[in-house]
């Protein structure tokens, strides 16, 4: 009978396709990584608080910003706290509303 021989590929068909391939397991990798950076960084506890500082109990800091001489905590209440970098004390409060 008809015996038709199958078409050889060409060697460079055949590598694009293993690059192809690895290209695509590079980026599902990457994915991966990205997806899980994020998940990590999105599941922090908050801002890591200066061993000065010490917020009155049942507060937990939403914020930390750092000026000159000065520590600003947003609270979960609502609050700025606003301390001494050197001593650590208390210089003001600022309600928000």
């Amino acid at each position: 009978m008809d015996e038709t021989p199958e078409p050889v590929e060409p060697a460079n068909l055949r590598f694009l396709r293993l690059l192809v391939t690895g290209l695509t397991g590079i980026m599902i990798v990457g994915l991966v990584v990205v997806v899980a950076l994020i998940v990590i960084r999105l599941n922090d506890d908050g801002p890591t608080m200066p061993d000065q500082i010490t917020l009155p109990e049942g507060v937990s800091a939403s914020a930390l910003t750092i000026g000159e001489g000065w520590w600003a905590v947003v609270t979960n209440d609502n609050r700025i706290l606003i301390y001494d970098q050197m001593t650590g004390a208390l210089r003001q409060e600022v309600e928000i509303k």
